[in-house]
């Protein structure tokens, strides 16, 4: 997701074999939308009633004009104003922190090979549980998700920095403070109490989702409507590479060398694999720390472990998880804290991130704000850069300046054709009557 480029360019021995090229992507990689459903899922993804001050939609942070994401290495969520790099703090509520990680970008993710979700993959797929789900609110988890997609939506409007709100700013955010989420008048059941409390809301679930008609929407009705929209959008197999792929036309001669680095001598695909290039595992690989870390409000420390947070396993400490590369040249800032801006730059980190980590300097798009927390605490003190430089476990791997401009040229030929523009775009009004994001 959002990308980490984790792994790229990365083996431990001096002369690899190729990986296999992948199969072309088809229609039975995806679930199946009904365009109806996506439809409804397109308001609700664009309506800023979801949140609890009524200011944020899905998209103020995974906008298509950026890439799905935001534009900005750590956003503000609540307490912010505005789009992009563009946003900036609210004087009139200003924001506690900026949101730890970068915001991830939803390319491919009605695929049904994503199970793992979030930078950490605290969120997967997992038959055994009543639920179907592996999920940190599993003490209050409901059914009626339709997919790990789905079940996603569940963690951001119940964040303060991101949806919810502080405190008792608003009644979403008053029952998240007493913890108050699943039972009735929960947090999700206002949610949900807002949706239906408009009229055309009601109307369009009564015809896209005959299910909910005769009783009241709950807030996994709004969760699957908002996935089944993302699965529907935000498909992209329409590149360079995928008609390649298909046998429908060649790759420039640039774009080709670097595939044949990208499979062969450079390792890339060790994992960055398979059709959406990516192995959906974690991987330490030396990315640079900078913002309030992931940490709780009463800890002072800014680290952000990874994966170790969600297993407790030191092997995995300072990992996360490969993100899939479609679309990678739309979503800059790179990394799972937005460390890196440009592209180039962020390939050649990978190629020793161990030296690149030692000789980095700060770069980033942070929007004008004051956090309790310096962001750049972690690089100035230096304490922590030691241990998440110890956790890399891959070789460096030399590229000449030609073979890495092929392998950017390659990257550039993942992006899909349509996805500055998606199928349905922006719509110009939702029926809450709240502006929208355009």
């Amino acid at each position: 997701m959002r990308i980490a480029l984790a792994c790229l360019l990365a083996t431990a021995l001096p002369a690899l074999a190729e990986t296999p090229l992948p199969k072309p992507v088809g229609d039975a990689d995806f679930r199946q939308i009904e365009a109806a459903r996506a439809e409804l899922g397109q308001l609700l993804f664009y309506d800023k009633v979801i949140s609890g001050n009524r200011t944020i939609a899905c998209a103020t942070c995974h906008h298509p004009r950026l890439g799905t994401s935001d534009g900005q290495s750590l956003a503000l969520g609540e307490g912010g104003i505005g789009l992009g790099p563009d946003r900036r703090a609210d004087p009139a509520n200003i924001p506690e922190q900026r949101i730890p990680r970068n915001a991830p970008a939803l390319w491919n993710l009605g695929a049904h090979e994503f199970t793992r979700l979030f930078h950490d993959g605290r969120l997967e797929k997992d038959d055994s549980r009543p639920s179907g789900l592996r999920t940190p609110l599993e003490d209050e988890m409901v059914m009626g998700f339709s997919s790990i997609l789905s079940a996603q939506n569940m963690f951001p409007v119940l964040s303060g920095d991101e949806m919810a709100g502080h405190y008792e700013e608003n009644e979403i955010s008053t029952a998240v403070r007493q913890g108050i989420i699943t039972a009735p008048g929960g947090a999700w059941d206002r949610i949900a109490a807002r949706v239906e409390s408009i009229p055309a809301y009601r109307a369009l679930y009564d015809a896209a989702a005959p299910e909910t008609r005769g009783r009241p929407l709950g807030f996994s009705d709004v969760s699957n409507m908002i996935a089944d929209f993302v699965a529907f959008e935000f498909r992209a197999d329409r590149s360079p590479f995928d008609a390649y792929l298909r046998g429908e036309a060649d790759l420039p001669a640039e774009a080709k060398a670097g595939m044949d680095l990208f499979y062969g001598k450079a390792g890339c695909a060790d994992c960055h694999s398979g059709k959406f290039q990516t192995d959906h595992d974690f991987h330490a690989m030396g990315e640079p720390q900078l913002g309030p870390g992931k940490s709780e409000r009463f800890e002072r420390h800014q680290r952000d472990t990874g994966r170790m947070r969600v297993t407790n396993n030191p092997a995995d400490l300072y990992a996360f998880r490969t993100p899939s590369l479609r679309n990678v040249t739309l979503t800059a800032p790179y990394g799972h804290a937005g460390a890196h801006t440009d592209l180039a730059a962020f390939l050649r980190f990978h190629l020793d991130p161990v030296a690149g980590l030692a000789s980095y300097r700060p770069q980033a798009v942070l929007v004008p704000f004051e956090p309790a927390k310096a962001d750049w605490a972690m690089l100035e003190g230096g304490k922590e850069y030691p241990a998440i430089a110890a956790a890399v476990t891959r070789a460096p791997v030399t590229l000449s300046d030609a073979e890495q401009a092929q392998v950017l040229a390659f990257l550039a030929a993942l992006e899909s054709e349509d996805a500055k523009t998606g199928r349905l775009g922006v719509p110009t009004s939702v029926p809450s009557g709240l502006p929208v994001d355009q």
